[in-house]
């Protein structure tokens, strides 16, 4: 399996890998004390951006968050452990991998509360699209997480054509 292009540079996963630690305040929170969902989803998006912006070494922008679930509820006092690692670069894009933690210090537990895919396009000073470097997966977890990031891509780029398709539709028939 070939990872790489020709000409563009080669990075691993462990390279822009990246963690980020919350404590859960009562300004994050709800009625109910838990962390709102808005709140963790840019907190997801920041630990995301860290690890797209150290494999590009340049610019990154959010272009999607793709897939997201809610496991559990986090509440107050919680301590958020985030975790982002490449899952495959693309040309000028790139899917990343979050995983959220809570950890409860007095009982020193921890458990799973969230997990998100986001894809990230590298951008220069301008806007415009740079390419980024290759990942080069150096395991069987990182090889799976790649070949999936690559289904999930051509699906992405599926539903994009049938909302094309559709909003061609609707125009050619006057409704847009």
């Amino acid at each position: 399996m070939n990872f790489s292009g020709p000409s563009r540079p080669v990075r691993t996963v462990a390279e822009s890998q990246s963690e980020m630690t919350e404590l859960i305040l009562p300004n994050d929170t709800n009625t109910l004390n838990n962390l709102l969902g808005g709140r963790l989803m840019h907190f997801i998006d920041l630990v995301g951006a860290m690890a797209a912006y150290r494999h590009a070494r340049t610019h990154v922008v959010t272009a999607s968050m793709d897939h997201i679930d809610f496991i559990a509820p986090v509440h107050v006092g919680d301590l958020l452990i985030l975790k982002s690692s490449l899952n495959r670069a693309f040309n000028t894009s790139m899917e990343v991998g979050v995983k959220v933690w809570v950890e409860n210090t007095i009982a020193g537990t921890h458990r799973h509360v969230a997990s998100a895919y986001l894809t990230f396009v590298a951008v220069d000073s301008q806007g415009r699209r740079v390419p980024v470097p290759c990942l080069e997966p150096e395991n069987e977890e990182q090889k799976r997480r790649y070949e999936d990031a690559g289904r999930r891509r051509e699906q992405r780029q599926k539903e994009l054509a049938h909302k094309r398709s559709a909003k061609a539709e609707l125009a050619a028939q006057g409704r847009v």
